[in-house]
């Protein structure tokens, strides 16, 4: 198996990497589409993040790796065992990381009944596809522009919903299906419909790093993973197990992470007054928002949670023209949301206390 870079050893791209973490603290977002040029660690960010994130609980010989703590979501397959009195064992596993090529068909998306087997032997026979291996892991689609927008279509309804249901015939089975979605594309080879580029929850644009000791530290840092890959995810190894607690932390805090109605009353303010098509937005802003406070260690989200959130929900739903710009800053979100408050921000301004590691200052030294 080869060598993942480390997540915290990417450089920059703070924007990216704030979306990819959210989405691991609550897989519930609903994904993250990542636009930008070549060569720009999009890939290298989706494969390193999978590394990091803990093992989870499964059934033992489950081959959907049904949450042994969550009965109601179990596939068809876990729920007969159960019902003919078996005990459902619990075993860890690691995240999976699943690579969909664009090349892919519906079939090898969602699987397949046999029917043949079903109609002769009475055999509900399934054979299960990349959204039973990518249940409670993480799906990467690379150029998703390329792929078939019905595929598109499919797998962004499966991650909204959490579960695939396969019918033929009349026969039916059913599994989950919550998994991290990650897309990329470079906007030069064709974008999404706009139908399908709302569905993702959300979006950053990334652009290749112009500031000299940034691209300096990005060479560097990659000649030494070539040179001693071992060595050099060592030497990250403690900045990795520091993240990966949190996110986990993070995982068993959001549930409980309240808001109250202003917060609400900001964020529709907020959609509104950019005149955001639907009410997607706005549910997204909030769950978002709540995985950036349970990130943060907090139980109830501020203003600037709100800002971060939207500063990652909406710039894909901006209507682009002549007088209109695609995107707005944090800091600028915030201040719309105050001004919309009509006063002082209810939130703290306090940086983000994440662990995302790519301060020179925090870096690892060799020895």
């Amino acid at each position: 198996m080869p060598a993942i870079y480390p997540f915290t050893a990417v450089v920059g791209q703070e924007r990216m990497r704030r979306a990819l973490v959210l989405n691991a603290v609550d897989p519930r977002i609903g994904g993250v589409l990542i636009r930008g040029e070549r060569g720009t660690a999009k890939s290298t960010a989706a494969r390193a993040l999978a590394a990091l994130l803990p093992c989870v609980k499964v059934v033992e010989d489950c081959r959907f790796s049904c949450d042994p703590a969550k009965p109601a979501t179990w596939c068809t397959e876990c729920r007969d065992r159960a019902a003919h009195g078996e005990t459902l064992k619990a075993v860890d596993r690691h995240t999976p990381f699943i690579n969909l090529p664009i090349s892919a068909t519906e079939d090898r998306v969602v699987g397949t009944l046999d029917i043949e087997k079903a109609i002769q032997k009475g055999v509900r026979a399934f054979e299960p596809g990349v959204l039973a291996a990518a249940n409670r892991g993480l799906l990467y689609i690379d150029e998703v522009n390329l792929l078939d927008d019905h595929v598109v279509d499919v797998l962004l309804d499966a991650a909204a919903m959490g579960v695939n249901i396969v019918e033929r015939e009349g026969i039916s089975f059913t599994h989950p299906a919550r998994f991290i979605l990650v897309g990329t594309m470079n906007p030069e080879e064709g974008d999404l419909r706009p139908q399908l580029l709302d569905r993702f929850a959300l979006s950053v644009e990334i652009r290749g790093i112009r500031e000299a000791r940034e691209r300096v530290s990005i060479m560097e840092r990659n000649l030494s993973f070539e040179a001693d890959s071992a060595q050099f995810r060592d030497e990250w190894q403690g900045k990795e197990n520091e993240l990966s607690e949190q996110i986990e932390k993070g995982r068993k805090l959001v549930d409980g992470v309240t808001y109250s109605r202003q917060n609400l009353l900001s964020i529709a303010a907020l959609t509104s007054s950019l005149n955001v098509d639907g009410h997607r937005s706005d549910l997204v802003i909030l769950k978002t928002a709540r995985a950036q406070a349970a990130f943060d260690g907090r139980t109830s989200i501020t203003d600037r949670d709100i800002a971060l959130a939207a500063e990652l929900a909406l710039p894909h739903r901006l209507k682009s023209g002549p007088f209109q710009r695609e995107e707005m800053g944090m800091e600028e979100l915030q201040e719309r949301i105050e001004q919309l408050q009509g006063g002082t921000p209810s939130g703290t301004k306090q940086q983000s206390t994440s662990n995302l590691g790519d301060d020179e200052s925090s870096s690892p030294k060799k020895v």
